[in-house]
């Protein structure tokens, strides 16, 4: 094998790979990156078993072949040499690369031990736009859960209907939705599908520079195609939990809150509440305030004050102030959002309104 690319079109090749090799692996070979030369166009691929990415660019090819380089070191060198042509030419059970003064020899692994890239037949699909889709699930996917005993919790549930695109997740103690209007001149009905989480946030950030993506599903996976790229995971098999009856349909109480003053106000107390996470939040409606205060275990106080617009009835209601932040942390660039409650023992739903709109429900803790 022989070629020679672009230094900076192999890093980007590299980057876009290199989330899907095994970290963890005792097989050398999950460490690597699949390197295969044909006419004119250079294919990476990494595999962990789990997530399968491949990417193709052009290079000039001599002759063409195959091998297996250590992707972390392949990476570490790519990004010391300059912006200048890499030449590689295989040498019995070794690579040489040169690039200007450079030259490098790296020991190479048989690519017949490497996981075949996985067949599949997407049953049904729906392309998106990058920007929307990227933007929504940097809103839900921290969301999820990492609890083995339920895995269907650690995905993203996404739904496609009548041109409006949904996500969802949940960790039993929040959700999160997300929901726009989007054109989907590539789908017949309805999509839904549950996507593994930090799958679902990988493939869009190694993708993001194109316009669009296309999310396929198949029996078992879940597909992902932009451009040159293509991202296979195991879908999450199973019923996604009823998240709409956990949603209240009115509020005895309602409250337009100044994001960043809430923010800040927050961070204040969440100095005296690192200990006991537990934030109270009092309501005053005919004031027009709400009060943040918290008590450590050496009773040290925290208390904040700022001016809201309230509705309804006036109460006390405490959360996990790491759950307010998951909140207030994705909604930076809103300056509004409002706070709604069935009553001061049920969840507090947030909400935010825009080109996507945002609900973000947080059970309340014992105060």
């Amino acid at each position: 094998m022989k070629f020679t690319v672009s230094q900076s079109s192999l890093a980007d090749a590299i980057a876009t790979v290199q989330k899907g090799i095994a970290t963890s692996s005792t097989l050398p070979i999950l460490a690597g990156v699949l390197i295969r030369a044909t006419d004119g166009v250079l294919e990476f691929q990494t595999s962990n078993y789990t997530t399968s990415i491949r990417h193709r660019i052009a290079a000039h090819v001599e002759e063409p072949g195959a091998t297996v380089i250590p992707c972390k070191m392949l990476s570490n060198l790519i990004k010391t040499l300059p912006d200048a042509a890499v030449a590689f030419e295989t040498v019995e059970r070794q690579i040489a690369i040169t690039c200007q003064k450079s030259h490098v020899r790296l020991n190479t692994l048989d690519p017949v031990d490497f996981p075949e890239f996985p067949a599949y037949a997407i049953e049904a699909s729906v392309e998106l736009p990058m920007n929307v889709l990227a933007e929504m699930t940097s809103r839900v996917w921290r969301v999820t859960s990492t609890d083995k005993a339920r895995p269907i919790l650690g995905g993203v549930h996404m739904t496609v209907e009548n041109n409006t695109l949904r996500l969802v997740a949940t960790d039993s103690f929040r959700l999160a939705v997300c929901d726009t209007q989007v054109e989907t001149s590539s789908l017949e009905g309805s999509f839904e599908i549950n996507i593994p989480a930090d799958a679902m946030n990988d493939a869009l950030s190694i993708m993001r520079d194109e316009p669009s993506i296309l999310v396929g599903a198949t029996d078992t996976q879940v597909v992902f195609e932009a451009g040159n790229t293509c991202y296979v995971s195991r879908r999450l098999e199973g019923t996604y939990p009823n998240y709409k009856q956990l949603i209240p349909t009115s509020c005895v109480t309602s409250v337009k809150i100044d994001v960043e003053s809430f923010n800040a106000a927050l961070k204040r107390v969440a100095v005296i509440a690192s200990n006991n996470p537990a934030v109270k939040i009092e309501i005053d409606t005919e004031a027009g305030t709400l009060s943040l205060s918290s008590i450590s275990g050496d009773q040290d106080l925290a208390q904040e004050t700022i001016d809201v617009e309230a509705e309804g009835e006036s109460g006390t209601i405490a959360f996990n102030y790491h759950y307010i932040f998951g909140c207030l942390n994705v909604l930076n660039r809103e300056k509004e959002i409002t706070l709604e409650l069935k009553s001061y023992q049920a969840p507090g739903v947030f909400k935010s309104y825009d080109k996507i709109n945002y609900l973000y429900l947080v059970m309340p803790v014992r105060i």
